[in-house]
C-alpha cells in the first residue's frame, strides 16, 4: 500500500490519494507511516519540479493536496502528541523565494512533536525575521529556501539579526531544495536539515528535549 501511495501522490491524483488516506486511517494504520509516505511522494514531486516535468502549478497544487492529508491525519495523532508544548520555533521561507511545500511539511511535523510554530509564510522580509524573533522570544529560527538567490537572503537574515543583538540566543537551521552544509556555512547558520526529520531532530536537541 505505501508504494502505491507514494506514487499516487507524486502523480498528483487527488482522489484516490485522499480516498487511500481514509481507508489507511480506517484500517487504523500508524498515521506516521502515512506522513513519512506523504514526504517521499513530495520528495518525488520535488524531483520532477527540478527535472523540469513539474512546473509552478503543479507544485502549488502538490502542497494544497499535501495539508488536505495533514487535515486528514491530524486528528489520529493526538494520543500520540505531546498536548504541552516543549519550544518556540519560527521558520518561514527568506525574501525572493516563494516555495513553501517543505516549509508546511517542517511546520507539521514540528506541530505534531510538541513545538509551538510561528510559520511566516513565503517571501518573508528580514524585517518580519526580526519582529517574530523578537514577539515569540523564539531560541529557534528556521530558514527556507529553495533557489540559488536564497543563499544571499539567508546571510542577510542572519547578519540583520545579528545586528540587533539577537543572534547569541538564537540557534538557525536552514533548509530547501538546493541547501547543503556550504550553503550554511555561508549563510552562518548553525545547521543545515535535509528534511522535516532532521528539522525536529535539532529543534529538540537544541531545547535539550533529544
Amino acid at each position: 500500500m505505501s508504494g502505491d501511495y507514494v506514487n499516487l501522490l507524486a502523480d498528483l491524483k487527488e482522489d484516490e490519494v485522499l480516498a487511500l488516506t481514509k481507508k489507511r486511517l480506517d484500517a487504523k494504520e500508524d498515521p506516521m507511516k502515512i506522513l513519512e509516505d506523504s514526504r517521499k511522494g513530495m520528495e518525488v514531486v520535488g524531483s520532477r519540479f527540478a527535472g523540469g516535468e513539474y512546473f509552478l502549478p503543479e507544485l502549488v497544487f502538490s502542497g494544497e493536496l499535501l495539508k488536505q492529508i495533514n487535515e486528514l491525519v491530524k486528528p489520529h495523532l493526538k494520543g500520540a502528541v505531546t498536548q504541552k508544548k516543549i519550544g518556540k520555533v519560527v521558520i518561514g521561507t527568506v525574501a525572493g523565494d516563494i516555495h513553501d511545500i517543505g516549509l508546511n511539511i517542517v511546520d507539521f511535523m514540528l506541530d505534531v512533536n510538541g513545538f509551538e510554530v510561528t510559520n511566516l509564510g513565503v517571501d518573508v522580509p528580514i524585517e518580519k525575521f526580526i519582529k517574530a524573533v523578537k514577539d515569540t522570544k523564539t531560541t529557534i529560527l528556521g530558514l527556507s529556501g529553495f533557489l540559488t538567490p536564497a543563499f544571499d537572503a539567508m546571510k542577510e537574515t542572519v547578519e540583520a539579526l545579528e545586528k540587533e543583538g539577537l543572534r547569541k540566543n538564537l540557534k538557525i537551521m536552514i533548509g530547501g531544495g538546493q541547501m547543503d552544509d556550504d550553503v550554511r556555512k555561508y549563510a552562518k547558520a548553525d545547521a543545515y536539515g535535509k528534511d522535516a526529520m532532521a528539522a525536529v531532530a535539532l529543534s529538540k536537541k537544541w531545547i535539550g528535549a533529544a
